[in-house]
């Protein structure tokens, strides 16, 4: 080997170490600087002609494992998207109060049953009345506030969200910078590892807002696609957008740098979708068995109240709008019901008790006329004659008493969708309502569906997670049926027929059911729909859509007649037994109120909300289930998250063993690259002592 070649060869092993040891001198000086990478240079055998002629560097490159960083970054996206879904839980569940105290939400329905059960004891007392109508009025007020709470968390949310978008395309813009940085470099043969580090720290906190998948590019940098394979970033970024409405779900779509819109993107980890389940599943699950609860404890509450009678007793009732015509109210209803029309001291004056399974009325005894659905409104004012009367506008029926003369109701055996003939018409309601908040509406298939012919009700119809399949208007139809409307509904033509179908339970309350293919939900777009002149739209009706289960649990008030005179509260009963010349209502009478004070303890049907499906259950029993469910929601979500904490800090320790900077290791490294210049440094002094020995020779 000439002397040249053996100069050269030392030169190449001195700037080999030289570069060796910037790099180790690097990882030392940043063994505290977080998302830091430990690099080390690449270096190969320089061959010349089949001889070796020292070391060449081919770069310095980045100590990374591939498969441990996406393991790192999967178990970022699953920590922050448990983590998000907990803490709002935890925010919504602190909503109820403590559970171990006073102010619990669920312990207010026990006060107004105890309230009530001390005025049964004293319902002469006007202050025992009070105190009740105040514990029902707190109970509303609350009910209220919490549902409204619910839905602002879900404003929250939702601008979370926005804020979430716009950081992973800030994310992604950058990510792509840097691509073109340490694709340059790599070009040139540069340091390209603090670009590089700087990309892993976006990526990672991208990862932490939406999973993703990472592949490096063959000239440096990496490209960033979805969870389906869309290019999110590469050598240009995508933008994303966040489509939602206040009707129909959430879901993301990327317009890519070419300006061709892709498909919306299935985001399955991470804040954003953390995020989106909490806007389109979890939250709604707790206002819609918010609104189920109040609405059935209501229920129960008005139920006894109108099984009850007040002294005096009052000259007119008037009932709530039930959303549909009397004919349709009627039909369906069996047993019987006594109406009594009764003098200031209590004394029956006229006397009218209907069977409707016979579709009979008696008056005073005696046989009365008979009646359809269809006729029912004329025959009932026949039988009231010179008494009373009765009349049915805008959806409400109303009735009144003459001659200074009072109304008292015993609701007896009738029953319609589990409500009495008072209680079904809402006559002598105690908590008044805006709006349908009872979807038990009693129709079947066979009855007349009401809607006015044309109308159009705008349906969506997406995917579990928000992304949508498509959109139909389906227009009422002129034939007359419930049957009707559910074929309009269900057409594979123009309805969601091709996706699942909507149905009538025995109730009357209509679902959807997505076909088990797609599993499928549908939204209410828009309704102009209207049964009637000014009536219920099919989603008000049959509580199709957020929008209408949202507002459900706030829709309650006391009713202004008792609250503005507490003396008027029906404390007692009608004596169905007594006849015309009889006492029929009695002052110091509270069994009306005892009644309302065991409501809690009557079993009823609730319809599937939130975390349970239909049940039978008492309303107390339901208070307990309902709270517990809150409980466990965001306990498990607090469990989820520490789980997937746990995961996510393995993951990054295993990753941090390798990306890390050990010291022990780099100071090893340091003594070998220093002992490895001072040997070519002797080496290039011994040539150069060669060459002064071969010069004096010359």
């Amino acid at each position: 080997m000439s002397l040249t070649a053996t100069l050269r060869t030392a030169s190449s092993g001195l700037n080999a170490a030289q570069a060796s040891l910037r790099a180790v001198s690097d990882n030392i000086s940043n063994v505290n600087t977080p998302g830091y990478v430990r690099k080390a240079v690449n270096q190969s055998s320089l061959v010349v002609d089949g001889a070796g002629m020292g070391v060449k560097i081919d770069g310095i490159k980045r100590i990374t494992d591939q498969y441990l960083q996406m393991a790192s970054l999967t178990a970022s996206s699953d920590a922050e998207r448990w983590g998000a879904v907990a803490e709002y839980l935890d925010n919504a569940q602190s909503l109820f109060g403590d559970p171990g105290k006073d102010g619990f939400f669920f312990n207010r329905l026990d006060k107004i049953f105890g309230a009530f059960a001390t005025a049964a004891d004293d319902p002469s007392s006007t202050l025992l009345r009070s105190q009740a109508l105040s514990n029902v009025e707190d109970f509303l007020s609350e009910s209220d506030r919490i549902n409204k709470q619910i839905v602002a968390l879900g404003d929250t949310v939702e601008t979370q969200i926005n804020a979430g978008v716009d950081r992973a395309n800030s994310l992604l813009e950058q990510i792509s910078k840097l691509n073109a940085d340490i694709t340059r470099a790599s070009l040139r043969g540069a340091d390209a590892s603090g670009s590089e580090n700087i990309q892993s720290q976006l990526l990672d906190e991208l990862a932490g807002l939406m999973n993703v998948r990472v592949q490096p590019r063959q000239g440096g940098g990496v490209d960033v696609r979805s969870p389906e394979g869309v290019l999110l970033a590469g050598d240009q970024a995508s933008k994303l957008t966040y489509n939602s409405t206040d009707t129909t779900p959430g879901y993301i779509t990327a317009l890519l740098p070419g300006g061709a819109s892709a498909p919306a993107i299935n985001i399955s980890s991470g804040e954003l979708k953390g995020l989106l389940e909490l806007r389109d599943v979890e939250l709604p699950k707790l206002y819609d068995q918010l609104g189920e609860f109040v609405s059935k404890a209501v229920d129960q509450i008005n139920a006894a109240n109108n099984d009850a009678a007040a002294y005096p007793a009052p000259a007119q009732m008037v009932g709530r709008d039930t959303g549909l015509d009397l004919t349709s109210d009627i039909t369906g209803f069996t047993g019987t019901t006594t109406i009594g029309i009764v003098n200031a001291q209590g004394v029956m004056q006229r006397k009218i008790d209907i069977d409707f399974t016979a579709g009979t009325m008696t008056v005073n005894g005696a046989a009365g006329p008979a009646f359809t659905p269809a006729t029912f409104l004329a025959s009932l004012n026949t039988a009231l004659g010179g008494s009373g009367s009765a009349t049915f506008t805008n959806g409400a029926l109303t009735l009144n008493a003459t001659g200074g003369n009072g109304i008292a109701i015993d609701e007896g055996t009738s029953q319609r969708t589990g409500r009495g003939f008072s209680h079904y018409f809402g006559l002598n309601d105690l908590i008044k309502n805006t709006g349908q908040t009872n979807y038990a509406t009693g129709l079947a298939a066979a009855s007349p569906h009401g809607f006015t012919p044309g109308g159009q009700i705008n349906l969506q119809v997406s995917y579990p997670d928000g992304r949508p399949i498509t959109t139909v208007a389906v227009t009422v139809p002129a034939a007359p049926n419930m049957s009707d409307l559910l074929n309009s509904l269900n057409s594979a033509a123009t309805g969601v027929g091709l996706y699942g179908s909507f149905g009538l339970d025995s109730n009357g309350v209509l679902s959807f059911t997505s076909s088990a293919a797609l599993e499928t939900k549908v939204s209410v777009l828009t309704d102009n729909t209207q049964r009637g002149a000014g009536g219920a739209s099919i989603s008000g009706l049959f509580g199709l859509g957020v929008q209408e289960r949202s507002t459900r649990a706030s829709r309650f008030s006391l009713s202004t007649i008792f609250n503005s005179d507490p003396t008027k509260m029906p404390m007692g009963k009608l004596d169905a037994t007594a006849t015309v010349g009889q006492v029929a209502v009695r002052p110091g009478d509270g069994k009306g109120a005892l009644d309302i004070s065991t409501a809690g303890e009557v079993s009823t049907l609730f319809q599937a909300a939130g975390s349970l499906g239909q049940v039978t259950m008492t309303v107390s029993r339901y208070a307990s289930e309902f709270g517990g469910s809150v409980g466990r929601g965001a306990a498990a979500a607090q469990t989820r998250k520490e789980s997937a904490e746990a995961v996510s800090t393995e993951a990054n320790n295993r990753r941090q063993s390798v990306e890390g900077v050990n010291l022990d290791e780099e100071l090893v490294n340091l003594t070998t690259y220093q002992q490895a210049f001072n040997a070519s440094a002797r080496m290039i002094q011994a040539v150069g002592e060669l060459y002064d020995t071969l010069l004096g020779i010359v």
